[in-house]
C-alpha cells in the first residue's frame, strides 16, 4: 500500500512539473509575438479571431467576448489587418459563435464582405490549422486575449504559419477563474498535440448548421 502511495505522488509530482513546464515554455516560446499596442502591431492582411460564447452560463454578457470583437473593430479601422476570418464552434442549430460574432462586429459598423466565416473552429487547434488547410492563409494576426494568444501562436508556428497576435482587453482579475485554469491546462495539451497526438482537425468542409425553419416559414 504504502509502494502504492508513493507511486501516486510521484506521478502527481511529475505531472504538475510537466504543466508547469509546457506553460512556461508555450508563453517564453511566444511572446515576441505577441503584441499589446496597436502602434507597434505590425499590418496584416488576414486576422484570425477566435472564438468563444457570447454570453456567460448565467446569461450575462461574455467580457471575453465583447472585448475580442472590439480590438478586431479597432484594428480593422486602424488599418492593421483587411480581412476577418471569424472561428469558432458551431456544433448544432442552437450554438453558433462565429455568426454571434458577425452580428457583433456589423453593429461595431465593420463590413460583412470583409468577413468569413469559419464554422468548424471546434478547438483553437482547428481554427489554427483551418486558417491554413481551409483559408490557404500561413501569414495572419491572432486576436484573442493575451493568455489565449500563447497557446494559438506555438500551435501556429509548429505548424508552419508566420502568426502574430494582438492582446485583447483583458477581464478584470477574478472574473473567470475557471477559464484560466483550463488554459495552464490546455498548454501541455496543445504541447502534446503539435510534438505527438497530431490529432486531425476537419480540413474538408465549412458547413454552417442552420437553425431548421418551422411550418409556414419556408419561403
Amino acid at each position: 500500500m504504502k509502494k502504492l502511495i508513493k507511486i501516486v505522488i510521484a506521478l502527481l509530482f511529475a505531472s504538475l512539473v510537466f504543466i508547469l513546464l509546457c506553460n512556461f515554455w508555450v508563453v517564453y516560446c511566444t511572446k515576441q509575438y505577441n503584441y499589446f499596442s496597436i502602434k507597434n502591431l505590425p499590418s496584416n492582411d488576414v486576422a484570425l479571431v477566435l472564438g468563444t460564447s457570447r454570453n456567460t452560463e448565467r446569461g450575462k454578457e461574455n467580457l471575453f467576448f465583447k472585448y475580442r470583437m472590439e480590438a478586431t473593430a479597432r484594428l480593422f479601422k486602424e488599418g492593421k489587418i483587411k480581412y476577418i476570418i471569424l472561428s469558432g464552434n458551431n456544433d448544432s442549430e442552437y450554438y453558433n459563435e462565429p455568426l454571434d460574432m458577425q452580428r457583433a462586429l456589423l453593429n461595431l459598423g465593420i463590413p460583412e464582405n470583409v468577413m468569413t466565416l469559419d464554422y468548424a473552429g471546434f478547438r483553437t487547434f482547428d481554427s489554427v490549422v483551418r486558417c491554413k488547410q481551409v483559408f490557404n492563409q500561413d501569414n495572419f494576426t491572432v486576436i484573442s486575449q493575451n493568455f489565449h494568444n500563447a497557446r494559438a501562436l506555438y500551435i501556429a508556428h509548429n505548424e508552419g504559419i508566420n502568426a502574430i497576435s494582438f492582446a485583447a482587453q483583458d477581464v478584470p482579475d477574478g472574473y473567470s477563474v475557471r477559464t484560466l485554469i483550463r488554459e495552464y491546462l490546455a498548454r501541455p495539451k496543445a504541447v502534446l498535440d503539435v510534438h505527438v497526438l497530431r490529432p486531425k482537425a476537419d480540413i474538408t468542409s465549412n458547413v454552417e448548421i442552420k437553425k431548421k425553419k418551422g411550418p409556414g416559414l419556408t419561403k
